[in-house]
């Protein structure tokens, strides 16, 4: 049965070991009893995994998997991926949030009405491409990743000697946020307001991870 003793546990020797579990099917966890939160370490029997998470429960709001190839997965780590399936037509010279209706994934649902909002603070990943069409010659098109503290202008297309059928922005950079800082994408022109980007799937996407 169990046992409640106060105070620490030192192993001595050569080669001091600590075996948790008997070679049965069965899963087996440490679990840290915190004042506002537990956390636990373990081996996930089943998936033959060892994994660390919150919580006692073996299994449940994994934060951190280990396979047993050495492959480590992060289920809970911020990361997303959308894109535009319709398209969007371009009716001012200044300010245009590009707006995004599809999801692929988004871990830790950090993304939400056109904006990635960083769950805490630190070094982020973000990457875009963005297709338009039908952009006046004579205008100057720009395309920012517009964050709380800083505009990355990530790609500027200058006047050109006829109308632009097709135009693609691509752009990406690790940018520093502090927790509840949002992040996103603006294009801009000149002059033109009658433009339209694009409808085509992944021709409009917007990525982002945690870095550090």
């Amino acid at each position: 049965g169990a046992r409640t003793f106060n105070g620490g546990v030192t192993m001595g020797g050569t080669t001091p070991t600590l075996t948790i579990g008997d070679a049965g099917a069965e899963d087996a966890k440490i679990v840290f009893d915190g004042n506002a939160q537990d956390y636990h370490i373990g081996l996930d029997d089943s998936a033959d995994t060892l994994v660390i998470g919150k919580g006692s429960a073996l299994g449940t709001t994994t934060s951190m998997s280990f396979d047993a190839n050495g492959i480590i997965t992060k289920p809970l780590q911020p990361c997303f991926f959308v894109y535009k399936s319709a398209g969007q037509d371009v009716t001012n010279t200044s300010n245009n949030d590009i707006t995004f209706d599809t999801e692929r994934f988004d871990l830790n649902a950090d993304f939400g009405s056109n904006v990635f909002t960083a769950p805490v603070t630190g070094k982020y990943h973000l990457s875009a491409s963005v297709g338009y069409i039908n952009a006046n010659a004579s205008g100057t098109i720009m395309v920012y990743i517009n964050t709380s503290n800083f505009e990355i202008l990530g790609h500027r297309r200058d006047a050109s000697g006829d109308d632009s059928v097709y135009g693609t922005a691509q752009m990406s950079a690790v940018v520093d946020m502090d927790a509840n800082d949002t992040a996103k994408l603006i294009i801009d022109s000149s002059h033109d307001d009658d433009y339209a980007l694009e409808s085509a799937t992944y021709r409009t996407y917007f990525s982002g991870y945690l870095v550090a």
